[in-house]
């Protein structure tokens, strides 16, 4: 019988996980389960977890091959498996409102699933709070899956054959300069608009603010199509505003959620948590 206790979060995705820690040997089964749970809520928050670097690293190998974060990667060619997301650095100093770093980060308060403008797109994200504001920086999600299954059936249709094509430097430019070196390493992609999980057989739709464009079609009507689809996932009903207590260990599937930051005072407030990604398993096609 499961140790795990679930808390639903929304009505159409997400849980809270009570029952495990993440931290300490887990069992195959436990593991089984937490895949699961993965496929069929999307989002997971663990209350109430101690996670060390290592130890994150260590349940991402769990969940598959971990993603070497793609901004080192691409501005110096070094391969490093952690993202800090937040104001505090390695040795503890606070970056406030003014760092061009804290300033790049807005970019994230754009709705988006992590990596898509990869060729191949991370499957799950994995974020441990060490730090948190007092005030402000929620992160909202919203289901792509239950937006597809509101569509109707020929709008459906007409998404089923299309490509779109996902590009970092067409959605990060639009807040800060995007390094040349790191521009070069990230290549536009076209992925399929409609995905299905190959567990459960759920359909969603692919988009978010790196999606440039769909393949084959004008500026004009692909830009039309791919915001509507954001408009019918981001309704304010269907969000879940993630509110981050210290310790929460928060698992979400970039394949279906899309999600975003929302602004908190830099200058006032300390921000640290540590992530790693899961690389996914199905491929997209590079752009010359």
């Amino acid at each position: 019988m499961s140790k795990l206790h679930l808390e639903p979060l929304h009505s159409d995705f997400g849980a809270r996980v009570h029952g495990i820690d993440l931290s300490s040997a887990i069992l195959q089964i436990e593991l089984e389960e937490v895949c699961e749970l993965i496929d069929t809520y999307s989002f997971l928050c663990f209350p109430d977890q101690s996670m060390s670097d290592d130890e994150l690293l260590m349940f991402t190998r769990l969940l598959g091959e971990p993603e070497a974060e793609h901004i080192t990667l691409g501005r110096t060619g070094k391969a490093v498996y952690f993202g800090t997301v937040g104001n505090v650095s390695d040795d503890g100093t606070m970056k406030g409102n003014d760092h061009p770093n804290t300033r790049y980060q807005t970019g994230n308060q754009l709705w988006h699933a992590d990596s898509s403008f990869r060729e191949r797109p991370c499957s799950f994200t994995i974020t441990h709070a060490h730090e948190v504001p007092g005030e402000g920086g929620a992160t909202e999600f919203t289901s792509a899956r239950a937006a597809y299954a509101r569509l109707p059936q020929t709008l459906r249709d007409r998404l089923q054959p299309l490509k779109v094509i996902h590009d970092y430097v067409f959605s990060r430019s639009q807040v800060a300069p995007v390094d040349p070196a790191h521009a070069a390493s990230l290549p536009p992609v076209a992925h399929k608009l409609v995905k299905k999980n190959p567990r459960n057989g759920c359909r969603n739709y692919y988009v978010g603010s790196h999606a440039r464009s769909v393949v084959g079609w004008s500026g004009i009507a692909s830009r039309e199509l791919i915001d509507d689809l954001m408009a019918r996932a981001t309704r304010p009903e269907d969000i879940y505003s993630h509110q981050w207590k210290a310790g929460d260990t928060v698992i979400w599937d970039n394949r279906c959620l899309l999600h975003r930051g929302t602004p908190y005072d830099a200058d006032r407030w300390r921000r640290r948590m540590r992530q790693t990604r899961v690389a996914g398993t199905e491929s997209g096609s590079t752009l010359s």
